[in-house]
């Protein structure tokens, strides 16, 4: 390993791979975002849907969960091609990642909102309080306290399955990584550059979870 060789290259490739990382970033942050506000729908119409509706979210569920998230994405880039909804390599990739974001968290939600006891629904009913301010009073602070281990290893996962999209072509930071490697041969160095920056990126999602974790904590 040529180190000083790798780190000339590294700094002339700098402003390709900080693109790569910018669009992973960007990428894995719509998809967390949009994959949790679809994700607390389909959690609540589980757990409170009629038969029906119910029905219906367990088969989106147990079909995304079920689907490789690289089946997903060839699907989301190539048959909405074929029904006539063009979508960029970049929507096709964050509409697939939110779609599977949103079956695990809409699991999440419905396990969280079931751990807690039907009593402090009722009890909520009985002073007067809707269904929307029973949710946002009393059954979500609770459930956060669940749901939050659980979505932080959601969220690191979506930012693993990123890499994936560099088969419709969008140049995320694996993508722009192998293009610099088909030009300077230093497969080894830059492929442990880029599994340490992903390493980092993971970390510090863990990191702000836990501390998110310990401020709504009850102590």
């Amino acid at each position: 390993m040529n180190f000083s060789l790798f780190l000339n290259e590294l700094w002339n490739a700098r402003m390709n791979l900080l693109a790569g990382l910018g669009d992973t970033v960007l990428i894995s942050v719509a998809s967390v975002l949009l994959g949790t506000f679809l994700g607390v729908f389909v959690g609540l119409a589980m757990t409170y849907g009629n038969k029906p509706t119910r029905f219906g979210v367990r088969v989106y569920i147990d079909f995304l969960r079920g689907t490789p998230v690289f089946v997903l994405i060839l699907a989301c880039f190539y048959i909405l091609s074929v029904v006539g909804l063009d979508l960029s390599a970049f929507q096709a990739g964050v509409l697939a990642l939110t779609l599977f974001c949103s079956s695990h968290v809409g699991e999440i939600v419905r396990g969280a909102l079931k751990a807690i006891p039907a009593g402090q629904t009722e009890a909520a009913k009985s002073i007067g309080l809707t269904f929307g301010q029973t949710f946002a009073y009393v059954l979500l602070p609770q459930a956060l306290r669940q749901i939050l281990p659980t979505w932080v290893n959601t969220a690191t996962e979506i930012v693993k399955a990123s890499t994936l999209l560099s088969i419709i072509g969008v140049v995320e930071l694996l993508l722009a990584t192998q293009q610099v490697i088909s030009r300077t041969y230093l497969s080894l160095e830059f492929y442990l550059f880029v599994g340490f920056v992903y390493f980092i990126l993971n970390f510090l999602i863990e990191q702000a979870g836990r501390a998110v974790e310990r401020r709504i904590s009850i102590p």
